[in-house]
């Protein structure tokens, strides 16, 4: 198998067979690529909806569907894909994760597939993501930092000017070029990465775990590449209900990211970097205080952000605990 893309469904299962519909025209454009969709445990009659679109568009012979009883996050529902095919007599030479809320333009698959086949020492690729209009999103950043931190919780342009070498989501360029990290809504990994560095780290849950493993990649000698050659409209946020409109963010978000920080930082750079963010966000707040800006930060942010910081949950590296699995807990 050349590329085998995944698609994790949960609660979207419209998008999911939109975004099946716009890998269609696209299955052709790179030779034995192959679709593998994860229904990811939402407890409808999703998986019937997907198998019956399969079916009814003839996709059967390059899509396959497989169900969970229960939503396993970002991390889960992909490994319980990408395991049994790196397993199977024909592993796949490039696993591209693809979110469902995608609508994948002309030759994106081929384009990134070009481009890690004529460098094969790089590990990881991501697409241009953008907008339905063609906007583009940035997708290609930079790894977090304390100053990053501070400047991205602060918004004040005289300290991002100053700071701009750290800042984590620079500006869209339209050249290819290398970077720290790519989006996991389009991003395509080597083989020999995932046999080298492992699965998804299935401790996120879901948010940082496309960040942590581009570090993980990296640090084995496997740079991550940006490819705006390859243009996927990503619909942001669909399936966990963050996205651009300010919206407080789920406690597994921030758990995720004291986890990413511990696990591959030490104690003292994991504190520096949430006293610089809690400095930046007490300090937007004292701005919008004085000055009568609109604050457009999510609600509670501060509060929570202590809250799931190091200097209240401490500096134990623990798994993000599933809140579907939680929620069983709680009803049994």
């Amino acid at each position: 198998m050349k590329l085998l893309v995944v698609i994790v469904n949960y609660r979207v299962t419209h998008l999911t067979i939109d975004c099946l519909h716009s890998v269609a025209a696209e299955i052709a454009s790179v030779p034995a690529t192959r679709v593998a969709v994860c229904e990811n445990g939402t407890g409808d009659n999703s998986s019937e909806q997907i198998q019956h679109a399969i079916d009814a568009n003839g996709w059967a012979p390059w899509c396959k569907l497989t169900r969970l009883d229960t939503n396993l996050g970002f991390t889960g529902g992909n490994n319980a894909v990408i395991r049994p095919a790196l397993q199977s007599d024909d592993p796949p030479e490039y696993v591209l994760l693809l979110n469902a809320d995608t609508i994948v333009r002309p030759n994106a698959f081929k384009a990134l597939v070009d481009y890690m086949d004529q460098h094969p020492k790089v590990g990881i690729a991501g697409s241009r993501l953008e907008d339905p209009d063609g906007t583009p999103q940035r997708s290609a950043f930079r790894f977090q930092s304390p100053l990053g931190e501070f400047e991205g919780n602060l918004k004040l342009g005289m300290i991002s000017r100053l700071l701009s070498r750290w800042i984590v989501a620079p500006p869209v360029v339209n050249d290819t070029l290398e970077t720290d990290w790519v989006s996991g809504a389009s991003m395509i990994i080597r083989r020999e990465v995932l046999r080298d560095i492992g699965l998804l780290d299935e401790g996120y849950f879901t948010y940082f775990d496309d960040i942590d493993y581009c570090f993980n990649a990296k640090k084995k000698g496997w740079p991550t590449w940006y490819v705006p050659a390859s243009r996927v409209v990503h619909l942001v946020g669909q399936s966990t209900g963050v996205n651009s409109k300010p919206k407080r963010p789920p406690p597994y978000m921030l758990d995720a990211r004291r986890r990413y920080f511990l696990k591959n930082h030490s104690m003292v750079y994991a504190a520096a970097v949430d006293a610089c963010m809690l400095l930046g966000q007490c300090l937007w707040k004292l701005r919008v205080l004085l000055t009568g800006k609109q604050d457009n930060s999510p609600p509670h942010l501060l509060g929570d952000s202590f809250r799931h910081s190091v200097f209240i949950r401490g500096f134990k590296i623990e798994d993000v605990e599933n809140p579907a699995l939680e929620k069983l807990s709680t009803n049994t």
